[in-house]
């Protein structure tokens, strides 16, 4: 079954106008909060359709609005809906009761903490940064889950978001979402490490200019984020691949132990909150850093330093960084063996 519908988001005084979906027991909707609006009747355009559902459900007649972009929603085996997304800056008249359930003015800051669908999660996180016209695919199983979301064309990363004791809540969330409320999320560390006389040194790698945390800072020398439905050590050797062309055997990587991290900052003028579930794994075959093939987008340059000679300049802050010294003391307490693992 193929539909299309419109949605729009009426604003003022920093709220968003929010329908309580409670009234229709068979409602795709039911019980979750969204904006205004509905399907097309026969051969009207979306804005035709976009005036006629807002008067209907809220009484007003809008007098400005923008249109912001294609949500193709995919619900189950059978559902897929176009809906024609909308925001509104400017309505006459007096509101009416809805009988789709309860109208609200909410806070934009708190629309996130409403029983709303992770997708819409994603394009409210879009219309707040001012985002251009996009296209936004999300689909969903028949428990609301969150299965892909693809933006413009390309698909966005997805987590799955944990308990504090690091089991899966069940929730799935895109990247930015989750780095925008601070979830706590599953992501896998690779140290590379090599022998030498007296020590160890470390591959570190610089992070590129381009990345949405800690641009252009020196970092671990593998890293990233667990895939909804995926484990750690699979994403240990998938990051590896991707980021340096190196192809692990799971055997290769010896497990250090979990970490927990949390940190708070802006990047581009935007909130950044990262709240991570870490597995910390040593990898001690040869490389040869000259011959790396580095993932632009994601690494500037690598270089070798001396293990102790990165914590003496994370210690004093003399090296731009994003590491962290209880994880380089988990390193350090492996490699030269008060926790020796094999």
């Amino acid at each position: 079954m193929t539909r299309l519908s419109t949605l729009c988001y009426i604003e003022q005084d920093g709220k968003y106008l929010m329908l309580h979906r409670t009234v229709k027991k068979e409602d795709v909707n039911k019980d979750k909060w969204i904006g205004v609006g509905g399907h097309f009747e026969r051969n009207e355009s979306p804005e035709e359709c976009l005036l006629r559902e807002v008067w209907e459900e809220t009484g007003y007649t809008l007098t400005s609005w923008q249109y912001r972009g294609i949500v193709t929603f995919i619900y189950g085996e059978d559902t897929t809906e176009y809906m024609s997304l909308y925001t509104a800056d400017g309505f006459t008249g007096e509101p009416h009761p809805c009988d789709e359930g309860q109208l609200e003015w909410v806070d934009k800051e708190e629309v996130l903490c409403l029983n709303i669908w992770e997708g819409d999660k994603i394009f409210f996180r879009l219309l707040n940064e001012g985002r251009p016209f996009f296209s936004l695919k999300l689909v969903y199983d028949r428990t609301d889950t969150l299965l892909e979301a693809a933006l413009d064309g390309r698909p966005l990363e997805l987590f799955d978001i944990l308990n504090e004791d690091g089991t899966r809540t069940g929730l799935v969330r895109e990247r930015g979402v989750a780095h925008l409320e601070g979830s706590l999320h599953p992501t896998a560390h690779v140290w590379i490490v090599r022998k030498k006389e007296g020590g160890w040194d470390l591959l570190l790698q610089k992070r590129s200019a381009c990345k949405d945390s800690n641009p252009g800072c020196w970092d671990i020398s593998s890293a990233g984020h667990v895939e909804a439905g995926d484990d750690y050590l699979p994403s240990a050797i998938r990051e590896l691949a991707e980021e340096l062309g190196i192809r692990a055997r799971e055997e290769e990587l010896h497990f250090v132990g979990m970490r927990r991290a949390q940190f708070e900052d802006v990047f581009y003028g935007r909130p950044f909150r990262d709240n991570e579930l870490s597995a910390v794994y040593i990898y001690r075959e040869p490389v040869d850093e000259t011959a790396l093939t580095l993932q632009e987008s994601e690494v500037e340059a690598v270089r070798w330093m001396d293990y102790r000679e990165c914590w003496r300049q994370v210690e004093e802050d003399t090296l731009p960084n994003c590491m962290y010294l209880d994880e380089l003391k988990m390193v350090g307490d492996f490699l030269f063996g008060e926790k020796e693992k094999e």
